[in-house]
């Protein structure tokens, strides 16, 4: 008989494993709990892309991101091929790599095909060096700096324009021979239930031109000629569930698109942004990549045929729901303290510097102990971080074997917001990451050191010796 337990994880006999939504070679990753290769072997050992995790903290040490080549590769092709299946116009995909902007993970999504969505000169370098063509790279970001734009320019990138500041010093720095290849990022005012602060769709935002500007802005750019306007950009917020508003932004798009005619500007690209949702727990149930990239392109595809226009470049810039799955973080079990009759502790090598998430929005997440797979369920404890924070608390209330120092826990749904906003808070170095893929671990980001945290540190000389 097989039991779902509150860790939404499947129990039959002596083996457990996240519940599959789809078991079948098309599952799409977002609404997994686990990498699509995770299999248990040896009964009690979590595999992951081939590579036995307990073997990876053994070689690289603990925490370590561990990223599966093939689910990142998996959620990039489903979006890829699902806008060629839905939508009769061109399109582009672009990775929103501030989920996790590195060069493996820039290169993994420009080979299959994706754009690089980037919101600072360093994330836009970062990309660049990986080899992504500039002519794919679209900058975002409401306050980038002179230098950041000089940067973008200079490179023959598509930059996105938030604000008045922002088209004013463009014009001010453009060169008359080389128009600036720009979009607009207006606000269209559309509210989601998602957390407060990853809400960027309605109009109470620090983000895009208010649609109330929209005269304003269309008859400004119309009379640049240092500026190519190309595109509209909207985006409503991240880890959404429902359709209906990716709809209502779509619509409002078209129109936007149609007023844009009436001031002479050929906008040929529309961008709809991001958002999708993943699981990070057995009781999510956001839409497959397929269902939502098919709900935005019939409704774009609708307005067009309504308001008589020719389909535009149809691009969107999902993150988490590219990467998020594809990694699980490994930690290794220290201390524990019992509180009688309140909760269990159980520490691990580390918390809020490595995932910020739970500490900053509250965030759920789940958990395996990856060498006792086919252990029993007969433990609720909290999963605490080593921080000297009394808030740095990973997980609560999760359903595990008896755990004891020395095991490995893994946390599922670690790709996205996790290294990207890592710090070294309490000076912890930062973890290392591994790419597995058919039974080969390759390391893509270095363990920090001790002596890299104080690399950039300076000490006055009339401090030094001074005790």
């Amino acid at each position: 008989m097989v039991s779902t337990h509150p860790t939404g994880v499947q129990h039959s006999g002596s083996q457990y494993l996240p519940q599959r939504h789809d078991t079948s070679a098309n599952s799409s990753p977002n609404q997994e709990l686990l990498p699509l290769t995770a299999r248990v072997h040896h009964h009690d050992l979590l595999e992951i892309g081939g590579c036995d995790v307990t073997t990876l903290v053994e070689q690289f040490g603990s925490p370590l991101y561990i990223l599966d080549e093939e689910t990142l590769r998996s959620a990039c092709q489903q979006y890829r091929d699902a806008f060629k299946q839905y939508y009769k116009g061109e399109s582009q995909v672009l990775y929103a790599s501030k989920a996790w902007n590195c060069l493996a993970v820039c290169a993994i999504a420009a080979s299959e095909g994706m754009g690089i969505d980037v919101v600072s000169g360093g994330e836009l370098y970062t990309a660049l060096q990986a080899g992504v063509s500039p002519d794919k790279i679209y900058l975002h970001g409401n306050n980038k700096s002179r230098e950041e734009l000089v940067l973008a320019i200079n490179s023959g990138v598509t930059i996105v324009a938030d604000n008045w500041y922002e088209l004013r010093t463009l014009v001010e720095i453009a060169q008359p021979a080389q128009p600036i290849r720009i979009m607009l990022r207006l606000t269209p005012g559309i509210e989601c239930h998602t957390h407060e602060y990853i809400r960027t769709g309605h109009l109470d935002s620090k983000f895009g031109f208010d649609p109330n500007d929209l005269d304003e802005v269309f008859t400004f750019v119309s009379q640049q000629p240092a500026l190519n306007c190309v595109g509209v950009h909207a985006h409503i917020g991240s880890q959404i569930f429902e359709r209906q508003p990716h709809q209502d932004l779509a619509a409002v798009m078209v129109q936007w698109l149609r007023d844009a005619t009436k001031y002479g500007l050929n906008i040929t690209e529309l961008n709809v942004g991001g958002g999708l949702g993943i699981k990070y727990t057995e009781s999510d149930d956001p839409p497959s990549i397929e269902e939502w990239v098919k709900a935005i392109c019939e409704v774009i595809q609708e307005a067009c045929v309504a308001e008589n226009l020719p389909l535009p470049k149809l691009l969107s810039e999902p993150g988490r729901s590219l990467i998020a799955t594809a990694c699980v973080t490994a930690y290794t079990v220290g201390s524990s303290k019992v509180v009688p009759e309140i909760r269990t502790y159980v520490a691990v090598d580390g918390g809020m510097s490595d995932n910020p998430r739970p500490i900053t929005y509250q965030s759920v997440y789940r958990a395996v102990v990856a060498n006792k797979m086919s252990f029993p369920l007969t433990q609720t404890v909290t999963i605490a971080g080593k921080h000297c924070e009394s808030g740095d608390i990973l997980i609560k209330n999760a359903l595990l074997p008896k755990t004891e120092s020395g095991d490995i826990l893994v946390v599922m749904g670690t790709g996205a917001y996790n290294y990207s906003m890592a710090s070294n808070y309490n000076r912890l170095p930062r973890p290392a990451a591994v790419i597995v893929a058919n039974g080969e671990a390759n390391l893509i980001l270095q363990r920090e050191t001790y002596q890299d945290l104080i690399r950039q540190d300076r000490l006055p000389e009339r401090l030094k010796n001074s005790h």
